[in-house]
């Protein structure tokens, strides 16, 4: 299996990490070029102990020439010294000899959407969800297309991995988050439906009739009290033809972000089998696997990664390596990181995905090491 880790910019230019990442033997470290907020900690360095991003961030200069007069355009982040962090990163990783890959955040950005609140998803309440850009806004395909052309922009990679390529939803983390718990399954899929007027004119239906039955729909569940529930009572012909919308949205974002890179490059997409999921690994569409060379996989439950991999693994084309995005850095380690990673192999993954070189501390660190050492028996 080939392993990939992750990382921050800040992580890879950290005296070590490239003598760190030699010695755990990964094939390829994907740098954040595009990230949204976040608290990181940063347990190998010497100085601090996290850094604080404030607000999602181009680790990339943003170049006048890109990203003049467009309507959306990203933030600098100021709590990296270095004008091109990221660009800083590739190079060290190049210079030793690590593989380097982009992993590019597209379309979570809560600073764009509480600045720009007409671009992003909104529930059938009405309700926006900022962190959220919705992929049928064509500034938001404009975006991420600029955003991934510029993040690549004369870097030596041996990958593109796109996160966040389709739509956010409901439950994504939002700030101090406090809906955990509150949804059954079916309601945080029904709230996870864009209702913004972008996506309302491609469903061919009274919007507000559409509106005013998932609401109703919604409210019904809730007052089941049942926190499990996973299917709803929609008409079949409704639920496809919101399906259609988000899909066809969804191939219309990574058409105009695949269109911005050079021919050639490898494309890996976070995503999901279940076409309804949203969030970091949106659920994929039916030409997703066309368009790419491995699908990554959210593989942190090890009661359930395997079987993804192999659902995975029988759905997709042969030629599109299935790869497998586990952590060490939950609260809870897995119990046997090394027999979990030979259960993903013989399901099939081809891949695996670490997170995270940087947030992984010497406690934590051992479990990297022994899950690359397992994928490489494998």
């Amino acid at each position: 299996m080939k392993v990939t880790g992750y990382a921050y910019p800040w992580d890879v230019l950290e005296p070590g990490f490239a003598a760190r990442a030699r010695d755990l033997g990964v094939d390829e470290v994907a740098v954040a070029l595009s990230y949204h907020s976040a608290r990181a900690a940063t347990p190998w360095s010497a100085s601090h102990t996290a850094v604080v991003a404030r607000h999602a961030a181009f680790y990339r200069p943003v170049r006048e020439e890109a990203w003049g007069g467009k309507r959306l355009r990203p933030s600098t982040p100021d709590w990296v010294a270095a004008q091109d962090s990221g660009s800083d990163a590739v190079a060290l990783l190049n210079e030793a000899g690590i593989p380097a890959a982009a992993w590019i955040v597209l379309t979570h950005n809560s600073q764009l959407g509480y600045e720009h609140p007409d671009v992003v998803v909104r529930n059938c309440f009405g309700e926006s969800y900022p962190w959220a850009l919705c992929p049928s806004q064509p500034a938001v395909r404009e975006y991420a297309a600029t955003l991934t052309a510029e993040a690549v922009a004369g870097l030596e990679l041996s990958s593109v991995i796109l996160e966040a390529c389709g739509p956010l939803g409901a439950v994504h983390q939002h700030q101090h988050e406090k809906t955990d718990g509150v949804w059954a399954p079916a309601v945080a899929r029904l709230l996870s439906i864009c209702c913004c007027d972008a996506c309302a004119s491609s469903w061919d239906l009274d919007a507000d009739a559409v509106r005013a039955q998932l609401v109703e729909e919604v409210r019904r569940l809730v007052a089941t009290g049942d926190l499990g529930v996973t299917a709803d009572d929609l008409p079949p012909s409704l639920s496809q033809a919101l399906l259609r919308t988000r899909q066809q949205a969804t191939d219309a974002l990574r058409a105009a972000v695949l269109a911005s890179l050079p021919a050639g490059v490898r494309i890996v997409l976070h995503g999901a089998l279940d076409p309804w999921v949203t969030g970091a690994l949106p659920g994929l569409t039916p030409s997703a696997a066309d368009d790419a060379d491995a699908v990554v996989l959210f593989g942190w439950a090890p009661a359930t990664g395997a079987d993804a991999v192999a659902a995975a693994r029988e759905a997709l084309p042969e030629r599109v390596a299935i790869g497998s995005y586990i952590t060490a850095v939950a609260a809870t380690p897995v119990p046997d990181i090394a027999a979990y990673v030979g259960e993903l192999a013989k399901a099939g993954a081809a891949e695996l995905h670490l997170y995270h070189l940087g947030l992984a501390g010497p406690g934590r660190w051992g479990d990297l090491g022994t899950a690359t050492a397992a994928a490489h028996e494998n």
